[in-house]
């Protein structure tokens, strides 16, 4: 049985920059693809729509060659923003590299435009905690090869020697720190909706003239039972009508990927919410959205493969999700007060000293603004740091100070 959805999409075409010739023809390729595997097997699910249209060999979102981050992309993540953040960053997990010495690795997931990595090695260079090794778990070949540029580019050799690209998480156990930032939100969500007290999970189909549409279908036993969980969790079912996102798989993701960290931390930075301000009664279509050219729009199958898909995180899943990987949460805060507790103070004022151009030090204090407002990074962004096998917690006393896990 098959529910169409009625459209909330906002018309965007008129306010979307133009794709240029090849964009379109590259996502038509992609398109055709759907077309043909509907046509063959029926409609398929959102999340694995949102997965080809993010990754497919070629033509997904992050594996093709368009320029993704920065002011000539789609949107800017901290990292992109300077090096305050990263700082902060091996700020807060610097103590715990140290405790576990020389065999301490250190492993980025998704590692953007290797900005982060650059600045991170660079400070972790300066504490004297180099790890034994800078791992970056990153599935695009095309990113891939721009980040082993710019670090061969701006990186002395001997940190370069350092650095090693990774397929697949960590076959055999391992100790160190675990960071990823903005990677859970680009996880395929699952969309799901309640219809007269059961749950339904939104698929894509083709419409009478072979245009992509967004349908409903009775949800299978996984995707029923993430649902009946967070009712349950809340206290109140979902109201009918009720649209929303869901992650099933983060439980495995979670494990897939840090199952074999036998000692050391993970730190998650995204943007999201705890379940009780996630699945608010007015947030009923979810919080599913994409990005063109520095612009946010909610049609997911506009242009497909050319824009970026993602969802909020519930940081309440990631907690159960980490609990049930053998992690506990360490402590639980918004990005700012991360910052704060990771001596973001000492960090700016130092690169104010440093820098003797008036424009660089203007720069400087942007980028602190952005991190640091509520408007932009400093309430929307959260950060999560779950510890497995250390014998006591080496965190910056200001991060555990600042702790909010009991909000989850």
């Amino acid at each position: 049985m098959l529910v169409p959805i009625p459209s909330t999409a906002t018309p965007m075409q008129s306010r979307l920059p133009e794709p240029t010739d090849d964009e379109r023809a590259h996502s038509d390729q992609l398109l055709q693809l759907f077309r043909e595997q509907i046509v063959s097997h029926g409609p398929i699910p959102f999340s694995a729509y949102m997965e080809r249209c993010l990754y497919a060999p070629g033509l997904g979102y992050y594996s093709a060659g368009r320029t993704k981050f920065g002011a000539a992309g789609d949107f800017v993540t901290a990292p992109e923003l300077g090096e305050l953040f990263a700082q902060c960053v091996i700020n807060a997990v610097q103590p715990t590299l140290a405790s576990l010495g020389a065999e301490a690795d250190f492993l980025e997931l998704g590692g953007g435009s290797g900005a982060f990595a650059e600045a991170a090695l660079k400070a972790l260079a300066g504490a004297g905690t180099l790890p034994r090794q800078y791992l970056i778990l990153e599935p695009s070949a095309d990113l891939r090869q721009r980040q082993r540029a710019r670090l061969q580019a701006n990186l002395p050799v001997e940190l370069n020697a350092r650095v090693a690209w990774l397929d697949r998480p960590p076959e055999q156990d391992w100790c160190g720190v675990l960071f990823a930032n903005e990677v859970i939100d680009a996880l395929p969500a699952t969309r799901f909706n309640l219809r007269d007290g059961e749950v339904w999970e939104e698929h894509v189909a083709l419409d009478g003239e072979g245009r992509l549409q967004r349908v409903d279908r009775p949800a299978d036993s996984l995707v029923a039972a993430a649902v009946r969980h967070i009712e349950r969790d809340l206290g109140r079912d979902l109201a009918d009508g009720y649209r929303s996102e869901v992650l099933p798989q983060l439980p495995y993701w979670v494990q897939a990927v840090a199952g074999t960290l036998q000692v050391g931390l993970m730190l998650f930075i995204d943007y999201g919410y705890v379940r009780r301000e996630f699945y608010l009664p007015e947030r009923d279509d979810g919080t599913l959205m994409a990005h063109y050219r520095h612009r946010a729009h909610n049609d997911p199958l506009f242009l497909p493969g050319l824009n970026d898909l993602t969802a909020s995180v519930d940081f309440t899943a990631l907690a159960e999700a980490g609990n049930s990987a053998g992690f506990a949460v360490a402590s639980y805060l918004p990005q700012a007060q991360f910052l704060i507790g990771a001596g973001l103070q000492g960090v700016y004022e130092q690169a104010q000293g440093e820098e003797v151009d008036d424009h660089a030090r203007y720069q400087l204090a942007q980028q602190v603004k952005r991190l640091m407002l509520p408007d932009q990074m400093g309430e929307r962004f959260q950060a999560m740091l779950l510890a497995r096998g250390l014998e006591s917690l080496s965190l910056p006393a200001e991060l555990l100070a600042a702790d909010q896990g009991g909000r989850l």
